[in-house]
């Protein structure tokens, strides 16, 4: 893990259809500057990249996947399978993510990250969520590097908030998580960006519900941007 010095500013849109999600954000976010929270779809956010929230074979075959498949078109999935093939062998890991080209004006670029591994899969139990967002945010840090300025704005929805059928205000709070180890580190590797969360968060499941974690960095390594 890097510290993260030079941050460029990052214009970040939390929006979904479902109220209930909206409202758990401006709950979980509410202490958090820089972040626009709006109740509407995705589709109608102008921003650099989308966020979705997939599976590990990269089928966009429901949910908000579906959604964005049938706006930009079948060649979506497409290339956000061939980046799977290419970077993970075909199937993308939990905690981690790929960035495509969208092949639209708007946005440019489709991030896509896994909130569970099979289609439809109850993710309840589990820290899929942080890991997703997180992944996604990386995903961000690695495309401005290699070429800078390239997603200066992202949309994100209410991941695993649907078909992982995770509480709204477990999900806004493992959202923040994510978002705020976004804005504290980089991580080179993304082994260590799930084996970082994963350790920090052990035993969330019997916290209150209301609870936000921050996760903090393994000793030798500084917070400071």
């Amino acid at each position: 893990m890097t510290e993260n010095r030079e941050q460029p500013a990052l214009r970040v849109v939390l929006t979904d259809v479902d109220t209930r999600v909206v409202e758990a954000w401006r709950a979980a976010f509410a202490d958090t500057p820089g972040i626009e929270i709006r109740e509407g779809s995705i589709l109608d956010e102008d921003v650099d990249a989308w966020v979705t929230p997939t599976n590990s074979q990269g089928r966009m075959d429901g949910g908000v996947d579906a959604v964005i498949k049938r706006h930009l078109g079948a060649g979506i999935q497409l290339r956000v399978q061939r980046a799977i093939r290419d970077r993970f062998a075909g199937t993308l890991p939990v905690g981690s993510a790929v960035c495509v080209p969208s092949g639209a004006t708007v946005p440019r670029y489709l991030i896509s990250t896994p909130t569970m591994v099979r289609s439809s899969q109850d993710v309840r139990d589990t820290l899929n969520v942080a890991l997703a967002c997180a992944a996604a945010f990386q995903a961000v840090h690695r495309r401005n590097r290699q070429v800078p300025g390239s997603i200066r704005s992202v949309a994100l929805v209410g991941m695993g908030a649907q078909t992982g059928r995770l509480p709204a205000r477990v999900c806004a709070n493992l959202m923040w998580t994510g978002y705020t180890l976004f804005n504290e580190h980089r991580f080179e590797d993304d082994d260590q960006l799930r084996a970082t969360i994963t350790a920090q968060l052990d035993g969330i499941a019997n916290a209150p519900a209301a609870e936000r974690v921050r996760v903090v960095p393994p000793k030798g390594h500084s917070s400071r941007r």
